[in-house]
């Protein structure tokens, strides 16, 4: 547990709910907010369309550590879940001509459902066994997604046009700008909301079944009720990523939501923190960013080593996993743990307690 400033004493319940107490949280917030404004006024469109990517990603690793990291139900099944999203609202905008907002919201509750139903084996299983039952349905939605040709009307893909809503369709010339503010909404509502749910008796009550669902049972827990609201949760909040993700590449395709996305996101929630919203967030961007850097990187260095460029994927799988193996042994709690160390050996400097 992070250690708490001195000097703060709480009066009232609703000081003592704030999410900010100090000014040095004040000061870092308002810094952030900055430069989330500044951004897309210093990027082109190339960074912007990985910091879009990356925002989309938040909202999805936000939804699998509310299960994971929160509820300590293991899930290897995101692939699917954002695949679910992502062609229910294809379908409801495209084939039956529903408003792009409306398409969205029925997608990520059509995702919340079919992850409850997944989440069944959840009430029996643990650990090992929860992990290949969700693998399973990962595997049964993928087969569903390659091998229905209705889904795609035999053409492997769907094609969706550009975001229009109330009339306004995207301008071409400013298309990753207008995206990022949107997603930029949308990743704060959907951090904000998960940040509250943990202040609540419901958010209380998964944190309760994964440190000891037996005991959460004895104080009047339902475990059935918990349990399959995370899986709903959670997967509302996937199906919201993968819905974005469909209208903002405009194709919605097999490839784009394989067991390797899965693994991906259970690796930034794992090198972020598990059980912490912060560290959903800087999982999604440091794991997000690193095939982008190596790749960058691969660039420069690439006329004094031309086989880097040749060997560049099987590089970038070994760094992925030499990072999740490194988080793992050095710093099991990630990326949020080490910047709460830095914030409390810069509080209590020059005391090293």
């Amino acid at each position: 547990m992070s250690a708490t400033a001195t000097g703060i004493y709480h009066r009232t319940y609703s000081s003592e709910l704030r999410l900010r107490s100090t000014r040095a949280e004040l000061f870092r917030l308002g810094l952030m907010v900055v430069l989330l404004i500044v951004l897309p006024f210093v990027l082109d469109n190339y960074w912007l369309s990985i910091v879009n990517t990356i925002l989309i990603a938040v909202i999805g690793a936000v939804g699998l550590n509310i299960l994971v990291g929160y509820t300590g139900q293991i899930s290897l099944g995101q692939g699917g879940f954002l695949a679910v999203g992502a062609y229910s609202s294809a379908l409801l905008s495209e084939r039956m001509g529903m408003p792009v907002p409306l398409a969205i919201a029925f997608a990520v509750v059509f995702t919340a459902v079919i992850g409850t139903f997944f989440g069944l084996p959840g009430l029996r299983l643990k650990g090992l066994y929860l992990a290949i039952a969700t693998l399973a349905s990962q595997q049964i939605i993928e087969f569903i997604i390659r091998r229905w040709g209705w889904l795609t009307e035999g053409r492997g893909y769907i094609t969706l046009d550009r975001l229009n809503v109330l009339g306004w369709t995207l301008p071409r010339e400013s298309f990753e700008q207008s995206w990022y503010w949107i997603l930029l909404v949308l990743a704060g509502i959907a951090v904000m909301a998960a940040r509250n749910l943990f202040r609540t008796g419901l958010g209380r009550s998964f944190m309760a079944v994964r440190d000891q669902d037996i005991a959460a049972e004895a104080i009047g827990i339902n475990l059935t009720r918990a349990k399959l609201t995370a899986f709903a949760v959670s997967s509302g909040f996937v199906g919201l990523a993968g819905a974005l993700t469909a209208h903002y590449t405009e194709t919605v395709t097999w490839e784009a939501f394989t067991l390797n996305v899965s693994i991906m996101y259970l690796a930034m929630i794992i090198v972020g923190g598990l059980g912490s919203i912060a560290g959903a967030v800087y999982g999604a961007v440091f794991m997000s960013l690193l095939p982008v850097l190596i790749r960058e990187l691969a660039d420069v260095v690439g006329p004094a080593a031309p086989w880097l460029s040749s060997q560049l994927p099987a590089i970038q799988n070994a760094i992925f996993g030499l990072v999740i193996i490194l988080f793992l042994i050095i710093e099991p709690r990630g990326l949020n743990r080490l910047w709460e160390r830095a914030k409390e050996y810069i509080r209590f400097w020059p005391f090293r307690y």
